[in-house]
């Protein structure tokens, strides 16, 4: 079969199915869509703080011109990986260019033959690739499920770790971690937690959740991400000194790949500015999850899932369903979009509405009558 057939075939199963991916534009609708949990990505504040970083750095490169470990290190981006680690009260921390490339480089490189990795039937598709190019056995265990997280860790010898997210990406909602890290330390298990969605929202100054539940010293490895409630781009890792540098030397995604721009450290240094000065945003993000939930219940057979992060998803079975009712809601001014197989498994397909500091009542307000006249 000639490769284009083959390309043709693939994507003709896909529309068959439904499950036929495109990019799209929805420009001047209401975001109840985007990561953008606290407006930071369209704050005029921020950008002038980047701004302030450009003119004070005056004479920086538009490229990195390479890998860290070559040409693209700097002074600014040693300094800001000690800020980083001190302000979510790490050791050390370690910049990569996304989430997706700091999980990929941490689970393949810490997985090595005779380890196990047991991670949460959730974990992000990240995680699955990281421990995919790994050669440890990995092992899923149920949702949540800490009583089949014990029974694994009982039946397992070698290293071992343990992958969670303290915010789920599609369900919204938490990690028992206080009962997860106990299990672990009992089991000399080694702990990691991907704080992707909790970053900027939880904990004081938006340190995450494992420093909300005071977790640091029990937790070996965090991933904390800045496209998402930081406006920006870019992730770390933190722990300890003895992991950035075990990292520095075995992590693909980290040695291979050309660094990240002064820019982009300017635009994420800069976030964690205004991060410190943004206890009104997140009160109000607080509050318009309440608001969200006390409104949406009150449509008849309405499926929410329980969450109390700003991750709210309405179940909809079916590709084609899922999709038509949020076409419809599209049609009334709202940007939400629709989460179907194989994103999610089949039978949970969604509506994934995020909610942001930004929203007001009136728009929750009218968002619930566009989804109960969806529904």
């Amino acid at each position: 079969m000639h490769i284009d057939e083959r390309l043709s075939a693939s994507l003709d199963k896909r529309i068959a199915e439904k499950t036929f991916r495109s990019l799209t534009l929805k420009s001047g609708l209401i975001d109840f869509s985007s990561n953008d949990y606290l407006g930071f990505a369209r704050s005029p504040e921020l950008k002038n703080k980047i701004k302030e970083y450009e003119i004070s750095e005056r004479y920086y490169a538009n490229g990195s011109t390479g890998s860290r470990l070559l040409s693209g290190n700097s002074a600014f981006a040693e300094e800001l990986e000690k800020f980083i680690a001190h302000y979510h009260h790490a050791e050390a921390a370690l910049l990569f260019n996304s989430g997706y490339n700091a999980n990929l480089g941490l689970f393949s490189a810490l997985g090595r033959k005779g380890d196990t990795i047991i991670y949460d039937e959730l974990i992000h598709a990240s995680v699955h690739d990281g421990m995919r190019l790994s050669k440890a056995e990995c092992k899923p265990f149920a949702h949540n499920n800490t009583v089949q997280l014990e029974a694994l860790l009982k039946g397992t010898t070698g290293q071992v770790f343990v992958a969670v997210e303290s915010v789920y990406s599609m369900d919204g909602d938490f990690a028992p971690l206080k009962a997860i890290a106990a299990i672990c330390k009992k089991y000399n298990a080694s702990l990691i937690v991907d704080e992707a969605h909790a970053t900027g929202i939880f904990g004081k100054n938006g340190t995450g959740s494992v420093c909300e539940l005071g977790l640091e010293n029990e937790v070996f490895a965090r991933l904390i991400t800045y496209g998402k409630a930081m406006g920006c781009h870019g992730a770390a890792v933190l722990g300890s000194t003895l992991l950035k540098n075990y990292l520095m030397n075995f992590a693909r995604s980290f040695i291979y790949t050309t660094a990240a721009p002064l820019n982009n450290l300017f635009a994420i240094k800069s976030a964690y500015d205004a991060l410190q000065q943004s206890e009104e945003q997140i009160t109000a993000l607080k509050i318009n999850i309440g608001y969200f939930k006390s409104r949406i219940k009150t449509v008849d057979g309405i499926n929410l899932h329980e969450s109390s992060s700003p991750i709210q998803s309405i179940i909809i079975p079916g590709n084609e369903r899922v999709r038509n009712i949020a076409a419809q809601i599209q049609s009334k001014g709202f940007d939400v979009r629709p989460l179907v197989s194989p994103t999610v498994p089949a039978g949970q397909e969604r509506i994934r509405i995020c909610l942001h500091a930004f929203n007001t009542e009136k728009e929750i307000e009218d968002l619930v009558s566009a989804i109960q006249s969806a529904l």
